[in-house]
């Protein structure tokens, strides 16, 4: 069995997880989530824990397990606390508006660019230039985040761009002659 999968998952006293043969759904006071079951991976509730277990030893079940347990942890954080994701813009004339279905961003395009939000995501702008991307899937936020980053990477002689709030951006030495 998979070393992830041998700990078990602690379920808060205001979460709820509920397991059928198919699924495992948990409910929580953020929302609530739902994941699929393999056939070869089976999910215990006891003592307010999740615990995980593969149901015959083959490579495929062991990998499933810890697969299943680092997404079903996800998903009792997720609906207890959340996930957050926090951008920063660098660079001159680099701003964002936050909108309730898209948010509007000026990158030194000749154009803004307007990105739709997909449901479930909530992007707040605190500042001009800071944007914070905040939900229950993680999966959702990450990648919430990764497709406004992609409009405009940081670039290494100046540093302009979007970057995430703790990335660190090492500087390439100019060309000299």
């Amino acid at each position: 069995m998979s070393r992830v999968s041998k700990n078990p998952i602690p379920v808060p006293s205001n979460v709820e997880v509920k397991i059928t043969s198919s699924e495992v759904s948990v409910k929580g006071p953020l929302g609530n989530l739902q994941q699929p079951i393999t056939d070869n991976v089976s999910l215990e509730v006891e003592d307010s824990f999740v615990k995980v277990k593969t149901l015959n030893e083959s490579k495929h079940a062991n990998a499933m397990s810890g697969t299943l347990r680092a997404l079903v942890a996800n998903m009792v954080q997720g609906v207890s606390v959340g996930f957050e994701k926090k951008l920063l813009l660098v660079g001159v004339g680099y701003r964002a508006q936050a909108k309730p279905n898209n948010i509007n961003l000026m990158l030194g395009y000749s154009h803004t660019i307007d990105h739709a939000i997909p449901s479930g995501i909530t992007v707040e702008t605190p500042t001009q230039t800071e944007i914070v991307v905040k939900g229950i899937d993680k999966q959702k936020v990450g990648q919430t985040a990764a497709e406004i980053r992609a409009y405009r990477k940081p670039e290494f002689y100046k540093g302009k761009g979007v970057r995430y709030s703790d990335e660190v951006i090492v500087l390439k030495e100019a060309k000299k002659k």
